[in-house]
């Protein structure tokens, strides 16, 4: 009896890469194993799996998460400024020099 696989995506993308791809994986296996068979870790250079946030479709995961069919892993950059501060930032006019 052939063990279950099911499709599923992996997905990074920072100023200069872009990396998608579509694996077929088996049943249990785990958001760390699947970034790992992608290969991006070798693909992008720089990277490192211990520093960069993972998730599932937009909503941050562990990477000891069980994956499902169809599930889309994803690889965050971190933030190089706080989203928040930057708001702000913009919101506030410019002086205006007289």
């Amino acid at each position: 009896m052939a063990a279950e696989t099911f499709a599923i995506q992996v997905c990074y993308a920072s100023d200069g890469a872009q990396f998608l791809r579509d694996l077929q994986v088996p049943a249990g296996t785990t958001l760390e194993q699947a970034v790992a068979l992608s290969g991006v870790l070798q693909e992008v250079p720089g990277l490192d799996l211990g520093q960069l946030q993972t998730g599932i479709y937009a909503k941050k995961k562990p990477l000891d998460t069980i994956l499902r069919a169809h599930d889309r892993v994803e690889l965050y950059r971190p933030l190089i400024a706080d989203p928040k501060h930057a708001r702000r930032r913009r919101k506030t006019p410019a002086p205006v020099a007289e």
